[in-house]
């Protein structure tokens, strides 16, 4: 196809056997299209044979398509474009449905958020709303090893492309091992050198939360157009993907809007693959996701007319039950649990507490975080592998502040997005606090459930908060919680140096050893629990 600007944009489309029209369902992607997210879905073949033309297209300067690849600012115009052609077709019916994940789940938002009369549903997965608050950044910490690890991808495919054989060897062999230990940890040498197959990799570092070229690349930037005049959405996202916030706030903004209708399904997955194992977990036959099949029934539904089946608009996987679970609603209640001790958090599992209704005490607990040793990132969405693992060894550590409840006499099932609200002070110019939510079994063991993390770029003088990702869990009795607390994931995030510089841009050299005291009276944390 030619977009409006005359770049010949290339497919591969996939026709049903059976005679007679059918609508066409639209998949645009970065990476090649013979790859067409094969990782997590049926091959378009699949869904060609149940009654639907599948076209997977190279995005503008990928694969052999036409024109200079630029990180999403073109993927709203030609992604319009590519509807138009699509539903033109010989055999088309004139109507077309989206879908994909990640980078090609953004490509479907954004698509629809500028109008595009045939599409009539999309299927978004595993994606970003606000750019930089859900796919560059966690709360102003700028994402180091996801990060980097998908710029040296991006970069190296592009280098491929154009025929710089050092180069993608450079960035192929940089993306196996990532290069963490230059005196910068965000600006490793072999990213600098070859920084023109990665710009968009620096305009995440370089480009603050005001510029306006995070509202050219992100969906939340067109909000009202996409409830206006936008598709029906099906949102699909893993508790350990990376994406899992955006996601959550794509759907949240539908279902607020109470336009269009929309749809969340949330399993036990990280970003691919979409199974029944993962980390230190099995969660059973009915985890393998069934996406394909689901995908199929919302677009017979919206693009064929088909019956509605009855479905509620929220189906969450409880990872204690290991059952899917129906919501009418996304959960927004929560549970104050107060933070106690008495001061030796980080030496003792038995200090810390956390316990439910009642007023926190005055106490305060210490932690020294030395940036020779920051603690390391263990399971959760942005690891490798990702996951529920154990991180027993690291609660144990001496930098690591734990609070725990007692054991459960009764189950107690999470549902939503939990919150820490942490009172700290410290006498470093800045800081940074991570936390994580996890499960302590009957032997002691401890399993990331979901985890947050915040980069303050001053000390806070009032209570700061730290969002949790959302999570669906239901502990069994005998089972307990635990709130464990650092000043460091790495490399997750970047070590903070402590002295108020920008992490991606200061030395490991400036780094300080950083003392944070948390104050029990004002700290808390907020449980969505379900009745």
């Amino acid at each position: 196809m030619r977009t409006r600007e005359g770049l010949r944009l290339d497919a591969d489309v996939y026709r049903p056997s059976g005679e007679g029209d059918h609508p066409v369902l639209l998949m645009r992607q970065p990476y090649g299209r013979q790859i067409a997210s094969t990782v997590c879905y049926a091959h378009p073949a699949w869904y060609a044979a149940h009654g639907y033309i599948v076209a997977i297209q190279d995005v503008r300067g990928r694969g052999s398509s036409e024109g200079e690849f630029s990180l999403f600012a073109n993927e709203a115009e030609d992604g319009a474009d590519a509807i138009a052609w699509a539903a033109a077709l010989s055999g088309s019916t004139g109507v077309v449905g989206m879908y994909g994940f990640s980078y090609q789940g953004e490509t479907q938002l954004l698509a629809a958020s500028v109008g595009a009369p045939a599409l009539k549903a999309i299927a978004p997965a595993m994606v970003g709303w606000d750019l930089r608050q859900y796919w560059a950044y966690e709360n102003d910490a700028f994402c180091l090893a996801a990060g980097m690890s998908w710029a040296l991808q991006l970069g190296a495919e592009t280098a491929k492309r154009a025929g710089d054989s050092e180069a993608f060897h450079a960035l192929f062999a940089a993306s196996r091992a990532l290069p963490l230990n230059d005196a910068v940890q965000a600006r490793p040498a072999v990213i600098e050198r070859w920084r023109r197959y990665a710009p968009h990799y620096f305009d995440w570092l370089e480009q603050d939360a005001a510029s306006p070229y995070w509202a050219q690349i992100s969906p939340s930037a067109h909000a009202n157009a996409l409830t206006a005049q936008g598709p029906p959405a099906l949102f699909i996202s893993g508790w350990y993907d990376t994406h899992l916030p955006g996601t959550v706030a794509a759907f949240r903004h539908y279902e607020q809007a109470g336009g269009a209708p929309a749809r969340l399904v949330i399993g036990p997955w990280a970003h691919f693959p979409w199974g029944r194992s993962l980390g230190a977990a099995d969660f059973g036959d009915s985890a393998v996701g069934q996406i394909d099949q689901l995908q199929i029934s919302w677009f017979d539904q919206w693009l064929k007319g088909a019956e509605p089946k009855r479905q509620t608009p929220v189906r969450l996987f409880d990872m204690g039950a290991n059952s899917w679970q129906d919501f009418a609603s996304w959960q927004q209640e929560s549970a104050a649990w107060a933070i106690s001790g008495d001061g030796r958090a980080a030496l003792d599992e038995q200090s810390g507490k956390i316990t439910c209704g009642v007023q926190p005490e005055p106490g305060a607990d210490y932690l020294v975080h030395d940036p020779w040793r920051p603690v390391p990132s263990i399971g959760g969405a942005f690891a490798l592998p990702a996951g529920p693992a154990e991180r027993t060894a690291i609660d144990a550590r001496p930098d690591v502040l734990t609070y725990t409840s007692e054991r459960l006499t009764k189950p107690l099932t999470l549902a939503g997005a939990p919150e820490a609200v942490l009172h700290l002070s410290s006498q470093s110019a800045s800081i940074d606090a991570s936390c994580v939510l996890s499960r302590v079994d009957p032997a002691g063991r401890a399993f990331h459930l979901t985890e947050g993390y915040r980069h303050c770029s001053r000390t806070p003088d009032a209570p700061v908060t730290i969002p949790l990702r959302p999570v669906c869990a239901t502990l069994s009795p005998g089972e307990r919680l635990r709130l464990s607390v650092a000043g460091a994931s790495f490399p997750n995030f970047p070590v903070n140096p402590g002295d108020g510089a920008n992490p991606t841009a200061a030395t490991i050299q400036q780094a300080r050893v950083i003392t944070l005291v948390l104050h029990h009276e004002g700290s808390a944390l907020r449980l969505p629990i379900c009745p």
